[in-house]
């Protein structure tokens, strides 16, 4: 019984030391060496001053710049610690009053323009969310709509691979384009 005992004990020091230790210390190097930009945060530095990241979302409210999807994630929205949706579920007069004051009276809205991701972080709108905002973003920088729809078209990632998830525009990408 002892023997099995010491044998449990190292057993477990030795597991502790190798699931503890050395694996989570060998993922952190290859990911230093292989995807350093994406195991930092994929910040975003202008000036020597960082601005936000390319998969966080952050809130833009001037008709000057593009607006991400609605947030849940936080007090104010866009807060990357209290990352998460609003749970309404789609029956949810919570959810349907507050699509209905988003919307207004305009027709065909894009629903990731009036809906919140389910991080609450999302850094990605659909092309139609975009191009739904290019007439104000136009306006309000001085510019022609058909300017403003070439940015967008400059900005539209598609499906990875070609076939997984759906076209997007990373808004402060899209942002900081527009302020150059």
């Amino acid at each position: 019984m002892k023997n099995h005992i010491m044998v449990s004990i190292r057993m477990t020091i030795v597991l502790l030391i190798v699931v503890s230790g050395i694996y989570p210390l060998a993922v952190w190097a290859v990911g230093q060496v292989a995807f350093k930009k994406q195991a930092d945060g994929s910040l975003v530095v202008r000036n020597g001053k960082v601005i936000g990241s390319e998969i966080i979302g952050q809130n833009f409210t001037s008709d000057r710049f593009f607006h991400p999807r609605p947030s849940a994630a936080g007090k104010d929205g866009y807060d990357p610690t209290a990352s998460g949706g609003t749970n309404y579920g789609a029956t949810s007069k919570k959810l349907r009053d507050s699509i209905a004051a988003a919307v207004g009276n305009r027709r065909n809205v894009p629903a990731d323009e009036v809906t919140t991701s389910a991080s609450g972080v999302d850094p990605d709108i659909s092309p139609a969310n975009a191009y739904d905002q290019v007439a104000r973003v136009a306006k309000a920088n001085h510019m022609s709509d058909d300017a403003v729809r070439a940015l967008v078209d400059r900005h539209i990632e598609g499906r990875f691979l070609g076939i997984y998830g759906e076209p997007r525009v990373n808004v402060l990408a899209l942002n900081l384009e527009l302020q150059k």
